[in-house]
């Protein structure tokens, strides 16, 4: 059973990634969660607190998330097949960009980024500069090995995500993240994904 600091997050998130954090109170909190204005006090000292709160776990998750890719390319990765940069990009999209607490932060940080820097430099970070360092890193892997023609890792990168980013923004940013938008995301991308790869590769 969640504690009430853990209610608390939960509902603060789920009604931030609805609405924003500008939009949502610590009244409409307290009244979701069901508790005084006084007990939420009890647990943070104000609404930037909660939303630091729920960014540090999102920073934290990623954080590991990408170490562990990151690994993957040193230790288990076969440069030859194409089944592990596969698996690589299997892990992408459903640890980070279909996971519900991920997903959640992504669309707070989609609609707060207008509101206030701070929130757009985390929003640029996480769905632009990281994950297209960490593609550039698995292609220059693979030109490096001489698996693919094309040795413009950065470039590579961009022609990758590019695609995945709009079928993740249509599908799973935008709406109810539901089993059959994950499922229309994942036919997207995965032959995204495999016509790239027969593209790259070298016969």
């Amino acid at each position: 059973m969640s504690s009430t600091r853990d209610r608390i997050l939960e509902i603060a998130l789920d009604l931030f990634s609805q609405y924003g954090y500008s939009a949502v109170s610590i009244r409409d909190i307290c009244g979701y969660v069901n508790i005084k204005e006084s007990s939420l006090y009890y647990h943070f000292t104000n609404k930037q607190a909660i939303l630091d709160e729920i960014i540090n776990k999102f920073e934290a998750n990623a954080s590991l998330l990408m170490t562990r890719l990151e690994k993957s390319l040193s230790i288990s990765f076969d440069y030859s097949d194409f089944n592990s940069f596969e698996d690589v990009c299997v892990y992408f999209f459903e640890e980070y960009l279909m996971d519900d607490y991920c997903n959640k932060v992504m669309r707070l940080l989609i609609i707060e980024q207008f509101n206030n820097e701070e929130t757009r430099k985390i929003y640029d970070e996480w769905m632009f500069d990281k994950p297209l360092r960490f593609f550039a890193k698995v292609f220059f892997v693979l030109s490096d090995m001489d698996v693919i023609k094309n040795n413009d890792s950065a470039a590579l990168a961009v022609r990758f995500y590019s695609p995945i980013f709009m079928y993740a923004t249509r599908w799973l940013l935008s709406g109810e993240l539901t089993e059959e938008r994950k499922s229309v995301f994942q036919e997207s991308a995965y032959k995204h994904m495999n016509k790239l790869f027969i593209d790259i590769v070298r016969i």
